[in-house]
């Protein structure tokens, strides 16, 4: 679990000044703490310490709630998983299959790896070799955005990366 740090906000600041960064991202340099909140509760925001500085912290006046919110949002955004999982069956159609190869383009292009599995069921284990040519094909249109990473025709699977 990522450990969130505690940011000062208003009253708790105890520093005598900080350097402020205003509502509008306008820098106002060194400037006393009392005055900076004074100023934060004129336009309605927080005074939030984003960094300790060594002989001031760095204040900015924002909406606390609001950047929480956003700071949460970005850390489960980077602990999202990134193997995509694509399922297909050997008589796919030409739609389909192109519309499965585009969406793995895409998350090839966004860093993400995609692992196909080709499915058979009952009768269709007769045409096995035919779903590995499907495998094959699924690699070669796939060349240019990614490399293989494990390519198992005996279980039909093929793993991209991003190249």
């Amino acid at each position: 679990m990522i450990a969130i740090q505690k940011q000062q906000i208003n009253s708790q600041i105890k520093s005598p000044q900080v350097f402020l960064i205003d509502h509008e991202n306008n820098n106002r340099g060194l400037i006393d703490t009392h005055e900076a909140l004074q100023l934060a509760q004129s336009v309605e925001l927080d005074l939030v310490v984003v960094s300790e500085g060594k002989e001031a912290p760095v204040a900015k006046i924002l909406n606390y709630g609001k950047f929480q919110y956003q700071k949460k949002k970005r850390q489960t955004q980077s602990a999202r998983p990134t193997v995509k999982e694509v399922r297909l069956r050997p008589n796919v159609g030409v739609a389909d299959y192109n519309l499965r190869i585009e969406q793995a383009v895409g998350w090839l292009s966004k860093g993400d790896s995609v692992k196909f599995v080709i499915r058979l069921r009952g009768r269709e284990n007769q045409y096995r070799e035919q779903a590995g040519e499907m495998l094959e094909r699924i690699v070669n249109a796939l060349s240019e955005v990614g490399k293989v990473h494990t390519l198992d025709k005996r279980s039909l699977v093929a793993q991209v990366v991003p190249a």
